[in-house]
């Protein structure tokens, strides 16, 4: 899954939204404001920018266009209640890839954020093959030897980002990154415990996990 940012003032539609895409595996973090945004924008590496126009300081357009001045390229799925052509029109010549009108329904809003994802990755249905293990993006499946590994969400989340990776390091601290919103608490030894859940699940037919110390996890794909 991927790491999200949300910008939305509305505390109670936040929150709902926050349940519904964590539900599915995301990390999400969650930002009240335009600085916040620009902040928040700056510092981490999205996959995907939720963003309210109706800000508290900054306009949302002036949010976008800053994002994209600051030549980041990220995603913008633009949350709105304005409803006038203008206003959209503003908001795609500004840089928005996507928009969407509240109130909308959830699956609507789930079927975008999966568009907007598998388009900025160029997977749009590519399924990861590694041996005997197919991860499906698509619908958040591992199968291996024919076989669903039943994968919780952050196992998941852990396994697509190795896969994504065969033969190559990645870091404890950027597992732990992106799986994670900032505000979520995370145990010292969390990356660790899902990892040792994956090599279980994985044994005996499928990639080995194989830790790389100091450095971080690696996905053998040979």
């Amino acid at each position: 899954m991927a790491r999200i940012l949300l910008v939305e003032d509305d505390a109670a539609l936040a929150r709902g939204m926050a349940a519904m895409l964590r539900g599915k595996g995301h990390a999400l973090d969650v930002v009240t404001d335009g600085e916040g945004a620009l902040a928040a924008a700056a510092d981490e590496p999205y996959a995907l920018i939720l963003l309210d126009l109706g800000l508290p300081d900054l306009d949302g357009i002036e949010v976008l266009r800053r994002i994209r001045r600051a030549g980041n390229r990220t995603p913008v799925l633009v949350l709105t209640a304005r409803d006038a052509v203008g206003d959209r029109i503003a908001g795609l010549d500004n840089g928005a890839d996507d928009y969407v009108l509240k109130p909308f329904d959830p699956d609507e809003l789930e079927a975008r954020v999966r568009a907007l994802l598998r388009r900025s990755t160029g997977e749009a249905t590519a399924t990861t093959t590694i041996g005997a293990l197919v991860l499906d993006p698509a619908r958040g499946v591992a199968t291996l030897a024919g076989r669903d590994l039943a994968l919780r969400r952050r196992e998941w989340a852990v396994l697509e980002r190795l896969a994504a990776r065969p033969g190559k390091i990645v870091s404890k601290e950027r597992l732990a990154s992106e799986i994670f919103g900032y505000d979520e608490p995370v145990a010292p030894n969390a990356v660790e415990v899902y990892v040792a859940r994956l090599r279980r699940k994985l044994e005996p037919d499928g990639p080995a996990i194989r830790t790389m110390r100091g450095m971080g996890y690696l996905l053998d794909a040979s």
